[in-house]
């Protein structure tokens, strides 16, 4: 499973028992992280969702390219690690966003990023301009690997060493 189904009904409160599944699906999942959609449907005009990451999710570069597709990260629980990108896959800028009132990143469409997980039972609230369209949200950096490749493994490893330290028992 990819994600979970959209929650329903006119209010969505976060509570321990939603984490805890939240986690343990991101565990189960091949990918190493699962989204629960909080928006009601998926042709809301604003996407909302909870994103849980492990450790081994890589989450191949990409660009929201079409105007005003902003993108807004909160690291709730666990580390992630934010990278920026030129259009030939220099890193530009690295954000080290441990949970926490500082652990926000805020970006305009057009920017190069990545994310990596830095933490077990990392999740972040994600919001993004809608409806999402599997043709238009993203284009992926052909400068990196695909999700699944023996490469993209290598470059977690790679990325990860430009977030050095351990503040809160993260990888």
């Amino acid at each position: 499973m990819l994600a979970f189904p959209n929650v329903s009904g006119p209010v969505f409160r976060l509570t321990e028992e939603l984490l805890a599944q939240g986690f343990a699906g991101s565990r189960e999942s091949p990918r190493r992280r699962i989204i629960l959609p909080l928006h009601r449907t998926q042709d809301a005009p604003v996407q909302r969702m909870l994103n849980f990451f492990q450790p081994e999710t890589y989450v191949r570069p990409h660009v929201h390219p079409m105007p005003g597709q902003t993108e807004l990260v909160q690291v709730m629980r666990g580390r992630l690690g934010f990278l920026l990108f030129n259009e030939t896959g220099e890193i530009t800028g690295t954000h080290d966003l441990v949970a926490g009132p500082e652990a926000l990143i805020d970006i305009e469409a057009g920017q190069w990023h990545g994310m990596i997980c830095l933490a077990p039972d990392t999740v972040i609230v994600e919001v993004k301009k809608g409806p999402y369209s599997a043709t238009g949200d993203k284009t992926f950096a052909t400068w990196a690997p695909d999700e699944g490749e023996a490469e993209a493994l290598e470059r977690l490893d790679a990325w990860r060493k430009l977030f050095p330290g351990d503040p809160d028992g993260a990888c």
